[in-house]
């Protein structure tokens, strides 16, 4: 398990570059700057939980059970967060209305909270060595 959130990470990480790039250079010209503002918050919000994963990978502090919450949570956060904001930041270059799945962006949201909350959970029941 630990490989795959690392792995997950990484390319979260990866894609969060590749996208803040692409706002800074290829979108720029296309949508509006409070829109290019939007599109670096799901960029923002990827990486800070790419780094977050990291940290889940590879702390020994947390049950496997634990780890794998927490995994789920993030991914499944980042992916309605994340990735719904992209889609209404770039919502003027297509034919579908992306305001129609707003209400996803606090579900993310949400689910990224409650990643954080299982990683409190999971160190205050940890046993004191």
């Amino acid at each position: 398990m630990k490989k795959n959130i690392l792995i997950t990470a990484t390319l979260l990480g990866l894609t969060a570059i590749v996208l803040g790039a692409f706002a800074a250079h290829g979108l720029k010209s296309l949508i509006s700057e409070s829109s290019i503002a939007t599109f670096e918050t799901g960029v923002r919000f990827q990486m800070y939980h790419a780094l977050f994963l990291l940290f889940i990978g590879q702390t020994a502090v947390l049950s496997a059970k634990s780890q794998k919450l927490i995994f789920l949570l993030t991914l499944i956060g980042v992916v309605c967060f994340s990735g719904s904001i992209y889609l209404l930041a770039t919502n003027d270059l297509t034919a579908f209305d992306f305001k129609r799945i707003a209400l996803v962006t606090p579900l993310g949201g949400t689910l990224l909270i409650a990643a954080w909350a299982s990683l409190l959970v999971g160190v205050v029941k940890t046993k004191r060595n």
